[in-house]
């Protein structure tokens, strides 16, 4: 313990009121710049948020009705196409009415969203089934056994008629209805005006599609309907924000459907439906934005790409979504979504006062804290300060006393530390500098093992890289090239391969031998150069086997599967995979091998699935697998095709786990199978990289479409 020295008795600060100044002005400064940038941030960053969520929920909204406005469309083209063939095939007889009948009664029980099913002839015969309610078909005719009017019966569960209903029009003639002008005229596939059903005040809107003779005359229109209230009860299904809306609308200004409890037509004088223009709306909202859209573009023919808009309503901001909709068969619509910032904003402004409340308060305590603080510390400190800068200086001799001063325990501490110190510097001076020399030994010794380590490290990781390179290559090199696949008569072909970070063993191929369509593919099990080894062998062999012409598909695979097993054998590996042998000729396919399931899609878009397991075994896991070999085979029509892929597809994961499934790779398919093999490919890629999101992928992706021409 060190005696007090008296000359540091009764000693004065220095410079008490200097040091108190420079502690505390800069400690304030700092809390209110740090303070007041955390709350301009703070707002600003709630601000964009909020803009970015309401640009985010519109987009999403947006794209969402015009996905089920698509949906609803294209199904009413699609059975009006069906039936005009069976017409002019021959299968639907225009003569046959219990026929006509039952057909288009399974046409609307089959699809949901599809109201009606007409066909009207030149020579004013009408026949129709329209849905009443949700399982409630009625049969509507209008014949000269009718007397030309239009009468309906209710039907039974297999499509026949049962009671008579009553008549609804008489003298009702098809050929002065929209649904039967419109395609008329155009000659091709339309959709007719929106107006009003014969027997109630309901909307709708038909798609119509003339027939004609084998010498060009005209003989009908067959045409499918929906009312537009299903689109309202989609509408008003979704949930935009807590007060947005959605509302639907015609170039002309006219409403066609909306979120809200309005409906788009009202009762005249005359107790008929009347259609409105939105700016004619009862809901402030809907006419208000309908108001803005038309002083904005002047005219609404204007607005050809989607628009992302901000107006005020009733003095608040208002997040605006316009996104044109458009089919090609005279559907031009606009769809508008519109969010009141008022919806995010609530919350965030009740955060910002509560922030700025804490803000204030937590200003005024730190600067009180720190002036008291400074007030005790800065007397003895500056003591402190003073013997420390001796003791720099090399004095080491300096010893403090400051309890006459101030009585601060953790002063006291300091001091008595301070003075300890003073005393352990003056023993431990002469041994410090062999410690440090000592200690400078170790350290150098463990950085040059560090090195050493890192050094092994990096060659490892080159050398895995180099492996992973090796593999991706091998996987690349033996796809089949576009122009190949572009050769092949009758089919339209389009394959897709995206390696995952860590490459696996995905293959497939496409072979064109005298006439016979092979197309192969498999996955590996297992990641690196050794699966892609495996991939590059099977490859081979499948090519060497089409080669030498070899075509019972139990053989094939039998004979594949033991030069595979002898390779993996002799290389001491457990590798295997999953590999399906489809061959095409003329019309007939055969599926063998076991793999994913292989979809067989029907003209139209209807869906077969093959489930592969019983048709063979992994290649490469026995050497005998012959009796487990088998096929199947069938018929692919023009129009039909069939989808391959890897598991890749399927077990793909987005952020919350879930998989992608093969119920979802198969909805897209059946929505998109109108399209070519390349456009189909895109809406499945598509649809998969929005499941995964930000999700790594780790797995392969493969994916091959194959569409038989239509003669």
């Amino acid at each position: 313990m060190f005696t007090q020295n008296s000359k540091f008795s009764g000693r004065k600060p220095l410079i008490k009121s200097r040091l108190g100044s420079t502690l505390i002005i800069p400690f304030v400064l700092q809390i209110t710049a740090v303070v007041g940038l955390v709350g301009y941030l703070s707002f600003k960053n709630g601000q964009k948020a909020v803009t970015d969520l309401a640009i985010q929920l519109n987009n999403e909204v947006a794209a969402r009705v015009s996905q089920t406005l698509q949906t609803y469309v294209s199904i009413p083209s699609q059975i009006n196409q069906t039936n005009r063939q069976a017409i002019e095939l021959g299968e639907l007889n225009l003569q046959n009415y219990q026929q006509l009948e039952k057909h288009f009664w399974h046409q609307v029980q089959q699809f949901s969203s599809v109201t009606a099913v007409l066909l009207g002839t030149e020579t004013q015969e009408f026949t129709g089934v329209e849905r009443v309610a949700k399982n409630e078909l009625n049969i509507d005719i209008s014949r000269p056994e009718t007397n030309y009017s239009h009468v309906s019966y209710g039907s039974d569960q297999d499509g026949n008629r049962t009671k008579f209903l009553g008549v609804n029009k008489p003298n009702y003639d098809p050929r002065k209805r929209p649904w039967y002008q419109a395609p008329a005229e155009a000659k091709r596939s339309v959709w007719s005006p929106i107006y009003t059903y014969v027997d109630s005040e309901t909307l709708a809107i038909t798609n119509g599609l003339p027939f004609y003779d084998q010498n060009g005359n005209l003989l009908g229109v067959t045409a499918t309907d929906f009312s537009l209230s299903q689109i309202s009860e989609f509408l008003q299904s979704l949930k935009v924000g807590k007060t947005g809306q959605v509302f639907i609308l015609e170039r002309s200004g006219m409403l066609v459907a909306t979120s809200t409890d309005e409906k788009p037509s009202r009762t005249n004088t005359e107790g008929k439906a009347e259609r409105f223009l939105a700016t004619d709306s009862t809901n402030l909202t809907t006419q208000v934005t309908a108001q803005y859209l038309i002083k904005k573009f002047e005219n609404l023919q204007a607005i050809h790409d989607p628009q992302h808009l901000i107006f005020n309503l009733n003095n608040k901001p208002d997040f605006l979504k316009i996104l044109p909709f458009q089919d090609g068969q005279g559907l031009d619509w606009l769809i508008v979504v519109v969010v009141p910032e008022a919806d995010f904003m609530a919350e965030i402004n009740a955060n910002n006062r509560s922030t700025i409340l804490l803000i204030i308060y937590a200003l005024i305590t730190a600067i009180v804290i720190s002036i008291l603080t400074a007030r005790f510390i800065t007397r003895p400190i500056v003591q402190l300060t003073q013997a420390s800068k001796k003791i720099a200086d090399g004095n080491l001799d300096q010893r403090v006393n400051t309890t006459d001063l101030i009585e601060i325990e953790e002063i006291n501490t300091l001091e008595y530390s301070f003075n300890s110190m003073a005393q352990q510097l003056q023993e431990s001076f002469e041994t410090l500098e062999d410690k440090v020399k000592e200690r400078t030994l170790e350290l150098a010794q463990a950085n040059q093992e560090i090195s050493s380590l890192n050094q092994k490290l990096k060659q490892e990781n080159l050398r895995m890289s180099a492996e992973l390179d090796v593999a991706r290559q091998i996987q690349q090199m033996i796809l089949p090239k576009p122009e190949e696949l572009e050769g092949i008569e009758g089919l339209d072909i389009c394959g897709y391969m995206e390696p995952a970070d860590e490459v696996g063993g995905d293959y497939y191929d496409v072979l064109n031998i005298d006439g016979i369509v092979t197309i192969g593919i498999g996955d590996v099990t297992g990641h690196g150069l050794e699966s892609g080894l495996l991939m590059l062998m099977t490859q081979t062999a499948v090519r060497t086997l089409k080669e030498v012409r070899e075509q019972d598909s139990t053989r094939f695979l039998d004979t594949l599967n033991r030069t595979i097993y002898k390779n993996v054998q002799r290389m001491n590996s457990e590798r295997n995979l999953t590999l399906a042998i489809l061959n095409y000729s003329e019309g007939n396919l055969s599926v063998s091998g076991q793999h994913e399931e292989t979809i067989i899609i029907r003209k139209g878009g209807r869906i077969e699935r093959i489930d592969t397991m019983d048709l063979g075994l992994p290649i490469g896991i026995d050497d005998e697998i012959i009796d487990f070999i088998s096929r199947t085979t069938l018929e692919l029509e023009p129009g039909d095709g069939v989808v391959v892929y890897t598991d890749g597809i399927t077990e793909a994961k987005d952020m919350n786990k879930k998989q992608y499934g093969i119920e979802q790779l198969c909805e897209i398919i059946h929505q998109n199978w109108y399209l070519s093999a390349e456009g189909l490919k895109d809406a499945v890629i598509t649809d998969l990289r929005h499941h995964i999101g930000k999700q790594k992928v780790f797995d392969d992706i493969t994916l091959l479409v194959i569409k038989r021409h239509n003669n």
